[in-house]
């Protein structure tokens, strides 16, 4: 099983580098997860503010918002999305924002 490493910590992840504890997750693993499994050496205002809606509707509800809604509240259209997150919102942000593999449509 793959492990992050940051410091003395390890972090499970599946094959596909989403994290198995989500609870563990923080904006170190974010910046670390964005280089290491998408490419991403820097996390903009717009990134984070994707990562920190994904996250806090995760932990409300325990699942990834749709895309639709998620457009709507962080004003940032479906086209910046994948700008931001070149592999989309389902492995690129949720993976970035600790969440396991959406099951569904983000």
């Amino acid at each position: 099983m793959p492990k992050l490493v940051i410091g003395q910590e390890e972090f499970e992840l599946n094959e596909e580098g989403f994290m198995l504890a989500p609870a563990r997750w923080n904006e170190a693993i974010a910046i670390t997860l964005a280089k290491e499994t998408e490419g991403l050496n820097l996390l903009t205002d717009d990134h984070w503010k994707v990562i920190n809606y994904i996250r806090q509707y995760y932990l409300q509800y325990s699942q990834a918002p749709m895309i639709r809604k998620l457009c709507k509240e962080t004003g940032i259209s479906l086209k910046q999305v994948y700008i931001l997150f070149p592999s989309g919102p389902a492995k690129g942000a949720c993976k970035i924002a600790g969440l396991p593999k959406p099951s569904g449509c983000v």
